[in-house]
């Protein structure tokens, strides 16, 4: 039990609590990213799941419900939930071409894609408005999957060609169809599903990334904990403890997964994704992991931060532009600091200079293949830790306060316009800048930052 979630003391505490009877109904496993919530939740699925009660769940049980869960295909496991499911895609595809033989690394790539194609069950998209459109593309995935299956157990020489079919399907139904909230109709869905007796012994609700619920689905929510199904465990997980409604976390029991140490997050990479580092990445202080999936990714976390750098230092400009046509002739030296700072990064990288988003935008778009693999997000983390990172090495004065202010609610419209409203990337990109710019100007002139 636990066994491949490596260098995590929260899981230590879980086994305890389950084998003197204390676990909870209902838990919340909180933490950074890629320290093993979501795992040590799948893993605590199956072992309360399995059917050889007198051991301790080891997970090369051949039982057969432990066997549906280790690829994820029980009918007592339920996820929803947002996340990011391309970089463990990459990764993992890449750790099995290196390996094609390997059970390990196959069951490491299916994982990966069954991880996303768990949001759209049958239990959770039943009435679903995406459904119609969605329905030819999961069907494509599914039988891809059913290929790749074929595949492997007849031997055949054409695993590197379904698996690019694997990747580029997952990574456009992913695109197409996970939004960055959870709706109330999945909350809905998940609590009709968890009334259903059990197939096997127990039943499990994992709802990853829980504090990202709108307000509707939390109440939804509250109802299943407040009178939970004696055969259904529930598991939340978020980044933080403190992102979780107080009324939903006051029914929750919490286990704190920390940040792992360097050389335990390597040997997560080597163990568990079969590849290593490369040197620059092992002086780094922490978040290897992080930065061993992205390295997968057809568009680079470097990338991206070039291309917010681009974003930024065009939008300086125009604000600036816009503070001289109302006279200001005197520009606060937050904003010069920001542009100069963003502008040298931009141009390090060849990307080219403007003000005009008619220009920036288009370059942005095609850079990006119009924010393939929902790198929208990332470019929005990556223009927060741009502005932050400019901020900290500038002048200390009250003045950068406000803009990082400015920057955290325009990126919040923007990241809940494009996941929630599914507005167009481009179009949210372009609200962004005005957004902005906008608010920077009223900054200077003194004006409200409410807009009309």
């Amino acid at each position: 039990m636990f066994e491949n979630v490596l260098g995590q003391p929260a899981v230590d505490q879980i086994r305890e609590d389950i084998q003197s009877g204390r676990l909870a109904p209902s838990m919340l496993f909180f933490g950074p990213p890629a320290s093993g919530k979501g795992t040590a939740a799948l893993e605590l699925a199956r072992a309360l799941s399995c059917e050889n009660t007198g051991s301790p769940a080891p997970w090369n049980c051949t039982c057969s419900s432990c066997t549906f869960h280790r690829f994820l295909a029980s009918l007592d496991l339920l996820i929803l939930g947002p996340r990011s499911f391309a970089p463990e895609i990459s990764a993992a595809r890449a750790a099995f071409l290196r390996e094609p033989g390997s059970a390990a690394a196959s069951m490491l790539f299916v994982r990966s894609v069954r991880k996303l194609l768990a949001r759209f069950s049958p239990v959770l998209m039943e009435d679903d408005p995406k459904l119609g459109k969605l329905s030819p593309l999961l069907a494509s995935l599914e039988d891809d999957m059913n290929d790749l299956e074929l595949a492997l157990r007849d031997g055949k020489p054409d695993i590197e060609k379904i698996s690019d079919s694997v990747v580029k399907n997952a990574f456009k139904l992913e695109t197409d169809g996970v939004g960055d909230h959870i709706p109330i109709g999945r909350v809905r869905r998940a609590a009709y599903w968890s009334h259903l007796a059990p197939s096997g012994r127990r039943k499990t609700l994992l709802i990853e990334n829980a504090d990202r619920m709108q307000e509707s689905a939390r109440n939804s929510l509250l109802k299943i904990l407040e009178e939970p199904p004696e055969t259904l465990t529930i598991i939340l997980t978020s980044l933080r403890r403190e992102a979780i409604l107080p009324t939903i976390l006051s029914r929750l029991r919490p286990y704190r997964f920390l940040r792992r140490d360097a050389p335990v997050e390597e040997e997560v990479i080597r163990r568990v994704f079969r590849g290593s580092l490369p040197e620059q990445g092992r002086m780094e202080a922490g978040g290897l992991i992080s930065a061993y999936l992205d390295s997968f990714l057809p568009l680079s976390g470097d990338k991206l931060y070039a291309l917010a750098a681009f974003f930024t230092a065009g939008l300086a400009r125009t604000t600036a532009h816009s503070l001289r046509k109302r006279g200001i002739s005197a520009l606060p030296e937050e904003l010069v600091h920001l542009g100069q700072y963003a502008a040298r990064i931009a141009e390090k990288d060849g990307l080219g200079r403007s003000e005009d988003i008619r220009e920036i935008a288009p370059q942005i778009l095609a850079a990006t293949g119009n924010f393939e693999a929902r790198s929208f997000p990332r470019f929005l983390n990556a223009l927060l830790s741009l502005v932050s990172a400019a901020f900290r090495e500038g002048p200390g004065k009250p003045g950068f306060i406000a803009y990082i202010e400015i920057w955290r609610k325009n990126t919040g419209e923007a990241d809940a316009a494009a996941g929630t409203w599914n507005q167009s990337p481009g179009l949210a990109l372009e609200r962004l800048f005005f957004g902005l710019r906008g608010d920077m100007v009223s900054v200077v002139l003194g004006i409200s930052l409410e807009r009309v």
